[in-house]
């Protein structure tokens, strides 16, 4: 019942809020923090968390509220990350992959609402992307990416690529490191049930990336990486192993 209560949610919010965005674009309607575009991106991502029951808590809140332009890297295990982050994040924009555009009406409504595409499989397009992606940051906004790439199984921290810590750079943004924890019980990789419960969303604080060039982006990496595990750890008992710190950043950028 649930699941179908959050597929009916989002075909109708979508239908209802993807034609507004669509036309402010075309009317060059201009992006902010109090846009019509960063208020239906927050009402999109609220009805969806209302629809599966979710109840978020927030722990650094101030990590939020004092960022103006800042890049926030998130551990990824379920659609429903993105849909508690959205909900809890003012003025954001995610780097989805590329095959979300495809579909009718939401593709073009997200990337109207400022949502920046990737195709992974094309370095030089991914870095454009990212370039695109900072100069939103440098206007203010927030950007939320997940450096694993793809959604995990488990909430082990998996290794992280490189580009999002180049786009970090590129802005000359703080990184706001962001642990995401309890969305594998609400709705898990491989299955549509959704289920209610509790997400915990840790901000914490920032990492500074002023004065940083691209040959810092490794140690800001491992810098977020250490911080984001130890938190999964001490709160939660995850442990992920040391070859993993090794690992990081081995996968294409």
């Amino acid at each position: 019942m649930r699941t179908l209560l959050v597929a009916l949610t989002a075909l109708v919010m979508t239908a209802l809020l993807g034609p507004v965005v669509m036309v402010a674009h075309l009317f060059g309607v201009q992006q902010g923090p109090t846009s019509v575009y960063a208020k239906a991106i927050r009402l999109w991502a609220r009805c969806l968390n209302a629809a599966a029951g979710l109840r978020i808590r927030v722990h650094g809140r101030s990590s939020v509220d004092s960022a103006n332009g800042a890049v926030f890297v998130a551990n990824h295990i379920s659609w429903y990350d993105i849909f508690a982050l959205a909900a809890e994040v003012p003025w954001c924009s995610f780097v989805a992959k590329s095959e979300l555009r495809r579909i009718p009406v939401f593709g073009f409504a997200a990337e109207s609402a400022g949502i920046v595409f990737i195709d992974r499989e094309n370095r030089k397009s991914a870095f454009e992307s990212y370039k695109v992606a900072a100069a939103e940051v440098q206007r203010g906004r927030a950007v939320i990416v997940c450096p694993e790439g793809t959604r995990g199984h488990d909430y082990h921290l998996r290794p992280f690529k490189k580009g999002p810590f180049v786009l970090a750079i590129a802005a000359q943004a703080p990184i706001i490191p962001t642990v995401v924890y309890g969305t594998r019980e609400v709705m898990k990789k491989g299955s549509f049930w959704v289920r209610s419960g509790v997400v915990d969303l840790h901000f914490l604080d920032p990492v500074p990336s002023a004065g940083c060039d691209y040959e810092d982006r490794g140690e800001l990496m491992t810098t977020v990486w250490t911080r984001m595990a130890a938190v999964l750890h001490d709160q939660y008992g995850v442990t992920t192993h040391e070859p993993s710190i090794a690992g990081i950043g081995e996968r294409k950028e």
